[in-house]
């Protein structure tokens, strides 16, 4: 296979009716999924759009979000999914940096982001019914060619553009062209975008379906967002076996239950602070004697945790998941494996090697602590229009190949881990300044830029310390322009309008000053290991 949309049209071809996607009561087969990513592939290419031009999408877990992703392949165009949480100058950034030239959004999303961030791309699609969606009326300022989703993945105010007769409908490629770029939080600044090419996009879904034993009969849930690399791997591999995707977008851990028990679903991959709601639950017999299998990803997932999810879920066999997105997956703990090593994030997945090196490239011994390299089909393309970076992350792999041949370009993590004398892995630290909390990485300058636009604060520094639910807490510290008169809620407030709800820090402390190194640079590993430790006794609050 060439094209991520291959995966869909091969089960087409074998089975047109069997079950692709379920939102809500929508229900889709593989046939009228092909269809439908073929016909708004030509849709695009009929608005104008060439290869590789960069399509993105903000809305929650639908229909159109997944052909809008499979049409933008068909069309040999670039998805870019947002993750529907951000809020308006996040998605801003990722429109503006991506270049898009087309939004697929709903009219609600679209009047969240106003005309500016609309004006960042040429053509707009809400994919709402134009019978029930409320209206829209860009600014007359913003010059931007507005399209309705008017069904079976066409759009209308198509005239004087492109004849769709001329759309070439599945673009020919090679398993090495862009597909994707999935934005995510790095060490320092604004989200970066990774870019997957269909090779790696194809390769996880294999890995991944491979050593969950995905087979056509599983109904596998999809709860994390599709912007996400996890998320996105649960339609892939879903595809990959021709098995049914059940999209949810839930509220409260009783949404997630009841989709259990109405889909009979038999796997679901979850992140620790939803298996940590999920355990204080009630489950009817109903909801979960389906489960085959339950999967953690982005994160430690606590022992206590684990073993009420076992004791729900006999069942069921557990899996743990270790993974970061310019990887996609890396490495997984078999389920036999468990009860003997618990706190192990296992070996290597499928057509991946995972490598424990030094500083210098050099391997480590049993248990020494070193940085995880990963290497193999899955190692992405690097950063969007960032070379820099991705020179810093993306290196040649450590490992000698014999007779002279060039080395692999490997993933230099970041992340800490020791492999014991039997080959299991475990995680042990960040080597940067990236938090790592509710199975998101954020960059504290993120948070840090968002504070000092509030004008409160003359210093602001974000840390994550040890949290048993979340992985890392955030602690916001900082120092006040008027210490007198400082008001904590309503630095709080602002933080609630303008940050994402798992940005959000979880405590505010507030000092005089606050540490540097001898560099003169914020002291974040002295201050996490100290908030860590003890209770902050400054000024506390906990929005």
């Amino acid at each position: 296979m060439h094209n991520i949309l291959e995966l869909v049209e091969t089960t087409a071809g074998r089975t047109p009716d069997a079950e692709a996607l379920v939102v809500d009561s929508a229900r889709l087969t593989y046939g009228a999924l092909a269809r439908l990513s073929r016909t708004f592939g030509a849709q695009l290419y009929a608005l104008g759009m060439s290869r590789g031009d960069r399509i993105a999408i903000f809305l929650d877990k639908r229909i159109e979000t997944v052909v809008s992703m499979l049409g933008a392949a068909a069309a040999g165009c670039v998805f870019v999914p947002i993750n529907p949480l951000l809020k308006p100058h996040q998605v801003m950034h990722i429109l503006r940096d991506s270049g898009a030239q087309c939004l697929v959004t709903s009219v609600l999303r679209a009047q969240l982001l106003g005309g500016e961030a609309c004006a960042c791309v040429p053509h707009l699609v809400l994919v709402d019914d134009r019978a029930d969606a409320p209206s829209f009326k860009l600014p007359s300022s913003v010059r931007v060619a507005c399209h309705r989703w008017s069904g079976e993945g066409k759009l209308d105010n198509l005239s004087g553009v492109r004849s769709t007769d001329l759309a070439p409908g599945l673009i020919a490629c090679i398993d090495a062209d862009l597909v994707a770029i999935l934005y995510t939080s790095g060490s320092t600044g604004l989200p970066k975008g990774v870019m997957l090419s269909h090779r790696n996009l194809l390769e996880g879904a294999w890995s991944v379906a491979h050593y969950l034993h995905h087979v056509p009969s599983d109904r596998i849930l999809a709860a994390l967002a599709l912007s996400f690399d996890a998320g996105l791997s649960q339609l892939t591999s879903a595809w990959a076996v021709g098995a049914t995707a059940i999209l949810i977008n839930y509220l409260t851990p009783q949404d997630v239950i009841t989709a259990c028990e109405r889909e009979c679903i038999t796997a679901m991959t979850g992140v620790p602070p939803l298996w940590m709601q999920l355990a204080r639950a009630t489950w009817p017999d109903a909801a979960c004697c389906h489960l085959r299998y339950f999967a953690n990803t982005g994160g430690h997932l606590p022992l206590p945790v684990l073993q009420t999810l076992r004791t729900l879920f006999p069942q069921a066999k557990p899996y743990l998941m270790y993974g970061l997105t310019e990887a996609f997956r890396s490495t997984y703990l078999d389920p036999a494996e468990v009860d003997e090593r618990p706190d192990s994030i296992g070996k290597a997945v499928p057509n991946a090697r995972v490598l424990v090196v030094r500083e210098d490239g050099s391997p480590c011994t049993a248990n020494e602590v070193g940085e995880l390299v990963h290497v193999g089909a899955c190692v992405t393309l690097g950063y969007w229009n960032d070379p820099a970076r991705t020179s810093l992350r993306y290196r040649p792999s450590p490992e000698v190949k014999p007779g002279g041949t060039p080395p692999d370009t490997a993933v230099w993590s970041g992340d800490l881990v020791r492999r014991d004398a039997d080959g299991f892995l475990y995680f042990v630290a960040r080597n940067d300044a990236q938090i790592k909390s509710s199975g998101y990485r954020i960059s504290p300058e993120e948070i840090e830029e968002v504070i000092h636009a509030s004008g409160l604060v003359t210093e602001a520094v974000a840390v994550g310390v040890p949290d048993d639910r979340l992985g890392e807490a955030i602690v916001l510290l900082v120092t006040a322009v008027t210490p007198a008169s400082f008001d904590v809620e309503a630095l709080s407030a602002w933080c609630k309008q303008r940050l994402p709800p798992y940005m959000l820090p979880h405590r505010i402390v507030v000092r005089e000053a606050l540490p540097r190194n001898p560099n003169g640079k914020f002291d974040r590993t002295g201050l996490s290991a100290a908030l860590g430790a003890t209770k902050a006794s400054s000024r506390e609050s906990l929005p």
